[in-house]
């Protein structure tokens, strides 16, 4: 054996899952096809958004719980300053679809919040050109995530507790055998006794057919416009926000560079079919309905897309992540196909994934993550 555990994939959940696995055992390998926080990955683009304020499955909130909290110890344990926490805003048409279930999940989950009315937006948040009948929710625990900052500081920590890394080192196949898993790239092959996957839009290829057919890697781009008054748009004075109303969206985050804000389209993925080859470019009718909506929502930023990008995600059916082992004694550990929405839960997902491929228990209600969902169902 060469080690208790091999965990495939040092970016937005691997780098977590080798961070925690480091805490529980010295037998620990993490591999990287490329550099942690390369700038291919999913990982790229600065930031993220943490919340605890959403719509949808009540499921969740035990996880953040846990991540917010991971999230504070990953910061004291390196020093790094990885979640600026900003608050968070969540802006819809009063009584409308978005916020009507954002609030039932919200008072399901027990997540502190307060109600803005427009008046009290405009004398709190002047940066937001609202609707006549636009109103707020305000998450006091939101902020922004510095990606490349955390997942640095995830594989920083894990090699400081004894793992050892393998970077520019991509797996070419895993195979299970009676006693544990033969993975191999190129030539070199290694033994472990348990295996996480954890590629993103790279996993695929290493999953069983029966989950292969329920995934899709997809492609998700992001843009960024130059304030005209830096100062408004501060961490300290512009929380991030997600804004759906009927006909246009979008979501971003504070100028952490002090001039740039990131203001995206919401939730645009479009599937690839291979995730080292996302066309970077923003196509004609991205560029317009993204500059058009930036024009509605913040007259304070110049209406023209300063720098634009786009990275791989792996997506499910269901867009529910795929946690858990392939099958019930398997040594091959999936966390991945996290939708486009896995960074801000990165730190507890990457938890679970370690404590459960060592043998050690977490919690219950996991249900909606696992993959035999999509094999039995």
């Amino acid at each position: 054996m060469d080690g208790k555990l091999a965990v495939i994939g040092l970016g937005s959940i691997g780098s977590m899952a080798l961070w925690q696995a480091s805490r529980l055992s010295q037998d620990v390998v993490g591999f990287e096809a490329a550099s942690p926080a390369h700038g291919r990955s999913a990982v790229g683009g600065d930031t993220r958004l943490f919340r605890m304020i959403y719509r949808g499955n009540p499921d969740l909130y035990p996880i953040l719980e846990r991540s917010r909290n991971l999230w504070a110890e990953l910061e004291a344990e390196t020093g790094q300053n990885i979640l600026a926490r900003t608050g968070g805003l969540s802006i819809g048409t009063k009584n409308g679809a978005y916020l009507t279930a954002l609030l039932e999940t919200t008072h399901t989950t027990g997540a502190e919040h307060q109600i803005l009315s427009r008046e009290q937006m405009a004398q709190r948040y002047p940066q937001h050109n609202l609707r006549t009948d636009d109103i707020a929710v305000y998450d006091p625990h939101a902020g922004a995530l510095r990606t490349d900052r955390a997942v640095t500081a995830a594989v920083a920590a894990a090699q400081a507790n004894g793992a050892t890394i393998h970077t520019n080192t991509p797996i070419d196949n895993i195979t299970e055998t009676s006693d544990g898993v033969l993975i191999t790239s190129g030539e070199k092959t290694w033994t472990f006794e348990n295996v996480i996957i954890s590629s993103g839009g790279w996993s695929r290829k290493l999953m069983p057919e029966s989950l292969q057919t329920h995934t899709q890697p997809n492609r998700v781009f992001l843009t960024w416009f130059v304030a005209k008054d830096p100062a408004l748009f501060s961490p300290e004075k512009f929380p991030v926000f997600i804004r759906i109303e009927e006909d246009r969206s979008m979501y971003g985050a504070p100028a952490v560079d002090g001039a740039t804000v990131k203001a995206t389209l919401d939730f645009r993925p479009t599937p690839i079919e291979n995730a080292g080859a996302v066309p970077r470019e923003l196509t004609p009718a991205e560029i317009a309905e993204t500059t058009e909506t930036v024009s509605e929502f913040f007259p304070g930023l110049y209406p023209n897309i300063v720098r634009s990008d786009a990275f791989p995600d792996l997506f499910t059916t269901d867009r529910s992540p795929l946690v858990g082992r392939f099958s019930e004694g398997s040594r091959i550990y999936c966390a991945t196909g996290f939708s486009g929405g896995g960074f801000k839960n990165a730190t507890g997902y990457g938890q679970i994934a370690a404590h459960e491929a060592l043998g050690k228990r977490t919690f219950e209600g996991l249900d909606f993550v696992r993959p035999q969902r999509f094999i039995t169902g």
